[in-house]
């Protein structure tokens, strides 16, 4: 980012991809391949036409003949052209080929890189509007291992030249992101969008690797993704790896679990189990092609005002630490993340709360920006082939266990609760732990925050073990 000042004005301006591609060109140490499938060979072109470009490019190429591509990277177990897995064996194979081809003694002091594309862009129907993977790898110093920066993009624009434009600016901004702002991978990421117009392009997933990123998250990178606004939802492992949505929930049965899980407790994980195994239990569910997600909204992340990324890493630690997959996502409202969802699959799908979670989705309020109100937000929630379970609250001072037989919601909505409880739509979990319904997240982590006894028990196995040892949440050992 070029900081230009006007009076005593502190002007921010973006440098152009012109000026990006020549600043890498000029560098004479920065030397490298362009490999780029099926969208035209939109990154290399900028860099031809900045000038310059013989002392950056050793190598531009784009096989497009399917054959020609499966005879220089092989064939992948899948069939498919525009995966990861494609992506890294070109970037691998064209670095391959420059270590092999270039003779280092006679380039001490050249920093190779390898930057690759392989995209599907709009089909003619423009149903289907396409999407990429996109990758750098790069070294930066001579003797250090190679470093590595891989994101999908999804194409939001209807016209494939603009796509290809977009592309282009893209592989710009990621090339030189990679040599001159790997020092700080958050402004790195804001900077792909650079000369890009925001509704244009969204990347839903990216992860950092090599010896430069070594201290990088990629959840914490893959947080950024939602709270730059350049995705609605984001992915990540039990190993901290970022995922692709698309990709692990296509054609999949999906139970989701929405949470603070600050920290996760036995109430979380009493749900989880009894929700699986109920959903594993239906007879359209395939357990093998099922999908569990806990999920954490940006909204909840920012409770306390904004976004505190240790707090947000803490949850995510203990999550990953009991073999979830976790999502974050920008909707706020049930049926948005349904409808998510549904872009994936057309299976069946459910979601697993508590009961002032239910009270939520029956609240007006949360549906006033709609035209059809609640009735059009039940009607997209429940549509698809969708079940709520239910996890009971317990009334401490009467003793009550409230379920969907007896909740009480306002008297406007009474008959539209009535109509999705008697089709079957609102389940209630059976088989629960009547010794822990008096356990809150919010209850324990104030015990952690204040040392107080008794904290331990109301969580999973293993879990208060970690929170001690990583000081996470805010614990501190008493003296």
């Amino acid at each position: 980012m070029a900081i230009t000042l006007k009076g005593d004005q502190k002007i921010n301006t973006v440098p152009t991809i012109k000026s990006k591609a020549l600043k890498v060109n000029l560098n004479a140490n920065i030397y490298g391949t362009f490999a780029e499938i099926g969208a035209g060979q939109e990154t290399v072109r900028n860099f031809f036409r900045a000038g310059g470009a013989s002392g950056t490019i050793a190598k531009a190429m784009s096989a497009y003949d399917k054959d020609f591509s499966d005879a220089i990277y092989g064939i992948e177990n899948d069939g498919r052209y525009v995966t990861e897995a494609r992506l890294k064996k070109m970037l691998k194979h064209e670095m391959e080929l420059i270590e092999e081809r270039l003779d280092r003694n006679k380039h001490p002091d050249k920093l190779f890189f390898s930057y690759a594309n392989t995209v599907a862009t709009i089909n003619f129907s423009k149903k289907f509007k396409g999407h990429g993977w996109v990758g750098i790898r790069f070294q930066l110093d001579p003797l250090e291992d190679y470093n590595e920066i891989v994101l999908h993009l999804r194409f939001k624009e209807t016209d494939a030249r603009q796509q290809q434009e977009t592309l282009g600016n893209l592989g710009v901004n990621l090339i030189y992101g990679a040599f001159y702002l790997n020092d700080n991978p958050k402004e790195l990421l804001k900077s792909f969008y650079d000369n890009i117009d925001q509704d244009r392009l969204e990347i839903d997933m990216i992860n950092f690797s090599g010896p430069r990123f070594m201290y990088v998250d990629n959840r914490l990178m893959s947080l950024q993704l939602v709270k730059n606004n350049m995705t609605n939802a984001v992915m990540f492992g039990p190993d901290g790896n970022n995922l692709l949505p698309a990709q692990v929930l296509y054609k999949r049965n999906i139970l989701a679990l929405r949470g603070s899980f600050r920290p996760v407790t036995n109430v979380n994980m009493d749900m989880f189990e009894k929700s699986k195994e109920l959903f594993l239990a239906e007879k359209k569910v395939n357990p093998d092609k099922t999908q569990i997600i806990f999920e954490i909204t940006l909204s909840n992340l920012k409770a306390e005002g904004r976004i505190n990324e240790r707090d947000f890493l803490d949850r995510a630690e203990l999550l990953c630490s009991l073999g979830q997959n976790v999502m974050i996502t920008n909707y706020q409202e049930y049926f948005k993340l349904v409808e998510y969802f549904s872009e994936f699959t057309k299976e069946r799908m459910a979601l697993a709360m508590g009961v002032n979670n239910l009270i939520q989705i029956f609240d007006e309020k949360y549906y006033r920006d709609l035209s059809g109100g609640i009735l059009e937000a039940f009607g997209k929630l429940f549509y698809r082939d969708l079940k709520v379970y239910l996890y009971p609250y317990k009334n401490e001072e009467t003793g009550e266990y409230i379920t969907s037989e007896n909740l009480k919601v306002h008297p406007r909505i009474k008959e539209l609760y009535k109509f999705f409880k008697l089709n079957g739509k609102l389940v209630d979990l059976k088989g629960f732990n009547q010794d822990i319904l008096h356990i809150f997240s919010r209850k324990v982590l104030k015990m952690i925050k204040s040392n107080e006894e008794g904290w331990e028990d109301m969580l999973p196995k293993g879990v208060s073990k970690m929170i001690k040892e990583k000081r996470l949440f805010g614990f501190s050992r008493r003296m």
